[in-house]
C-alpha cells in the first residue's frame, strides 16, 4: 500500500512508542472524536496501542485478537516481534504492516485497526472493518420478470463481490484507487484483462490519478465529471447499472468498470447511445421476445423524442397534411398557444416527478391521482390545455419513462423542447435545423475515442445487425469490434 498522507507526504514511523502513539493521538484528534477510539493495553510486559474508528470496528474479532495475544508470554515476543504477531500469533486473515504514519491515519479513518507495539519498527494494520450496509434488493429502475433480485449497495466490497460470483474468472483484475485528498474514496476499476483493450484501462487508470480534489461527495457523478468532461452536452458517455448480471455481461465484452464505494450505481466504461437502450429484459426472454421487447422500446424513445416536435409541426402547418390526416391538426387552440401549453404541460411532469421522489410511499398513489386526474381534467375544462396536448404529452412522458437509461432520458427529453422551440420560432425549417443539430451533436460525440452513434455510424454491418436484433446467444460467437477485445470469440 502507498502513503496517501497529507498531499502526499509520507511520515516515516518514529522510534519510540509514546512518540508514535503521541502524533497518532493529534493527528486523529482522538480527544474531540467521540467515535475514534484510542485504547492502551499491554501483552507479554509490552506496550500496545490500538487505534481504530468505533462505527468501523467488527468488535468480534478484536476481541478475538486481544484474547490470543492475552495468552503470550515474553519470551514469545522477545525477538522480531512485528514479524511474529503478523505470522504468529494475530488470528487474523488481513493483516499487514506500515511505516508511514500518515498512510496509518489514512487507513484507520477508513476503517482498519491500527495497533502500535513497543519495540516494534512498524505499524500493525488489520482489516476488521463492517460498513453499514443495507439488503442487496432489486433495482427500482432496472427490474425484470424474470432474473436475480439483487442488486449493488453502497459498499464496495460487497459489490466486488456480487461481480466475482458471475464471472470467476483468474483475469478478472480489481484495480484499487484512492481519490480526493479528504475524502479517500476507495475506487476500483475492474476489468478482464485476457479480453480488455488494455488502452482502456490505461487511459482510465491515467484520469483517475490526475484528479485533484479534497473529496467526492458525490461518488460517481463527480469521478465522470473529472473523467469524461463536455460538461454542457446532456448526452451521458458512461451507462449506469445497479445490476450484477448486466455488469457481468459488460465486463465480458471488454467494458471496463468503475466502482465507487458509497454508490450503489457502477459505471461502465465505454459506451454508445445504443449502449442506453439496452435492458436485461431483452436477454431473459426468448430471441423472437427479445427483438420484439427491444424495438417496442425503440419506438417509446423515438415517440419521446419526436412525437410532440412533428404534431406541432402539423397542426400549426396544415397546408402540410392531406384531407385524410386532417385529425391530427387540433380542434380547439385553446386560450393559450399551444407552445406555451407544451411547456406548461413539460415542467408540470417534471415537477409531479420530482414531487413524486418527495413524497412518501404511502401517499404516492394518491399523488398520481390528484395530479393526473384532478389537475388534467380541470386544465382542460377551463382551456389552460387542449385534449390533443394532454394526449401527446402522455404519450411522450411514457416513452421517457420507458427509456432504461434514466440519463439519456433526460437528455432527450431537453432535445424535445429544443425541438419544440425551433418549430415555435422557424416553422418547418426551424424542425429541419434543430434535428441537423441533434445528429451532429451525436456524430461528434466520443467516449473514450469510441464514437458515440457506433455501429450506426460508422457503419459496420455486422455490428449493427446485432444492435437491431436479439440472436440466440449460442450463434452469438464473435465478440463486437467497438472495443478491440484481445479475445474475439465467445466459444
Amino acid at each position: 500500500m502507498e502513503g496517501l498522507g497529507k498531499a502526499g507526504i509520507q511520515v516515516p514511523v518514529k522510534e519510540t512508542f509514546n512518540d508514535n502513539v503521541k502524533y497518532l493521538k493529534e493527528e486523529l484528534r482522538v480527544e474531540k472524536n467521540f467515535d475514534v477510539i484510542h485504547r492502551q493495553l499491554k501483552y507479554a510486559e509490552l506496550r500496545f496501542a490500538m487505534f481504530l474508528v468505533d462505527g468501523f470496528a467488527n468488535a468480534d474479532m478484536l476481541l478475538l485478537i486481544m484474547r490470543e495475544l492475552e495468552k503470550r508470554k515474553p519470551e514469545d515476543l522477545n525477538k522480531n516481534v512485528i514479524t511474529k504477531l503478523i505470522e504468529t500469533f494475530i488470528p487474523h486473515v488481513e493483516a499487514d504492516t506500515s511505516e508511514d504514519l500518515e498512510e496509518v491515519i489514512a487507513q484507520v479513518l477508513a476503517g482498519q485497526a491500527a495497533i502500535v507495539v513497543e519495540g516494534g519498527n512498524k505499524i500493525i494494520l488489520i482489516d476488521s472493518r463492517t460498513y453499514p450496509v443495507r439488503s442487496p434488493d432489486e433495482p427500482d429502475i432496472e427490474r425484470v420478470v424474470r432474473g436475480p433480485r439483487d442488486g449493488f449497495v453502497e459498499t464496495i466490497v460487497f459489490n466486488c463481490a456480487l461481480i466475482r460470483r458471475r464471472v470467476r474468472d483468474r483475469s478478472l483484475i480489481m484495480e484499487y484507487v484512492q481519490v480526493g485528498e479528504r475524502s479517500k474514496t476507495d475506487i476500483a476499476l475492474a476489468y478482464i484483462d485476457t479480453i480488455v483493450d488494455m488502452k482502456h484501462v490505461e487511459m482510465l487508470r491515467g484520469k483517475l490519478e490526475e484528479i485533484s480534489i479534497d473529496g467526492i461527495p458525490m461518488a460517481e457523478k463527480t469521478i465522470e465529471e473529472f473523467v469524461f468532461g463536455r460538461n454542457y452536452n446532456p448526452y451521458p458517455l458512461v451507462r449506469y447499472t445497479e445490476r450484477a448480471d448486466t455488469s457481468a455481461v459488460h465486463l465480458m465484452e471488454g467494458h471496463v468498470l468503475i466502482i465507487v464505494d458509497g454508490s450503489p450505481s457502477v459505471m461502465i466504461c465505454p459506451s454508445t447511445y445504443w449502449h442506453h437502450l439496452q435492458h436485461a429484459e431483452e436477454y431473459r426472454q426468448k430471441p423472437v421476445v427479445g427483438v420484439f421487447l427491444k424495438w417496442a422500446r425503440y419506438i417509446a424513445v423515438l415517440a419521446s423524442l419526436f412525437l410532440l416536435p412533428l404534431w406541432y409541426t402539423f397542426a400549426t402547418n396544415e397546408q402540410l397534411l392531406s384531407e385524410r390526416w386532417k385529425f391530427i391538426g387540433v380542434k380547439d387552440s385553446g386560450e393559450i398557444s399551444l407552445i406555451w401549453q407544451f411547456l406548461i404541460a413539460e415542467v408540470g411532469i417534471e415537477v409531479l416527478r420530482m414531487a413524486a421522489i418527495h413524497t412518501p410511499n404511502a401517499l404516492a398513489t394518491a399523488l398520481g391521482i390528484v395530479s393526473a386526474i384532478i389537475i388534467g381534467d380541470v386544465a382542460v375544462q377551463v382551456g389552460i390545455f387542449t385534449h390533443e396536448v394532454v394526449l401527446y404529452v402522455a404519450v411522450a412522458a411514457i416513452g421517457t419513462f420507458a427509456t432504461p437509461s434514466y440519463e439519456l432520458s433526460l437528455a432527450n427529453r431537453i432535445f424535445r423542447v429544443f425541438f419544440l422551440l425551433m418549430v415555435a420560432f422557424l416553422k418547418v425549417p426551424g424542425l429541419i435545423i434543430g434535428i441537423t443539430f441533434w445528429l451532429l451533436l451525436l456524430v461528434r460525440t466520443s467516449s473514450m475515442n469510441i464514437p458515440f452513434m457506433y455501429p450506426f455510424l460508422p457503419f459496420y454491418p455486422r455490428d449493427f445487425w446485432m444492435l437491431i436484433t436479439r440472436s440466440p446467444v449460442p450463434l452469438n460467437k464473435i465478440r463486437g469490434n467497438m472495443l478491440n477485445p484481445q479475445d474475439k470469440t465467445r466459444q
